[in-house]
């Protein structure tokens, strides 16, 4: 698979799960870091910590396995690092506070699902 297939992978496993506000942002020509971001709305904590045992786990089906996971359980933002793809999952509040999205504003966009 390429990374673009990964990260929409990831975004659709999202989705799939009632993740919101699902965008796949490509950074690969801005960034030296990672290729794409993955961001996502959880609709608690308890929703985010089931949706990154779901990513994970679809993107381990593919042998791409995390190579870390940040964030604690109750700080409202895990992000999982998979190398070339990085998946952010955010309560509304705050991904609202962060607003990741407009760091990379200048960068392709695509909103997934919903």
């Amino acid at each position: 698979m390429t990374n673009k297939e990964y990260a929409y992978l990831a975004a659709e496993t999202l989705s799939s799960k009632k993740a919101t506000d699902i965008v796949m942002i490509d950074i690969a020509e801005k960034s030296g870091f990672a290729d794409y971001f993955i961001i996502a709305t959880g609709n608690t904590e308890r929703h985010i910590n089931s949706l990154v045992d779901d990513v994970e786990d679809a993107l381990a089906k593919e042998e791409l396995l995390v190579k870390s996971v940040e964030g604690k359980d109750t700080s409202g933002w895990i992000l999982m690092d998979f190398g070339d793809i990085i998946v952010n999952l955010f309560t509304p509040e705050m991904r609202d506070r962060y607003n990741i999205e407009k760091i990379w504003a200048d960068c392709p966009v695509e909103n997934i699902g919903d």
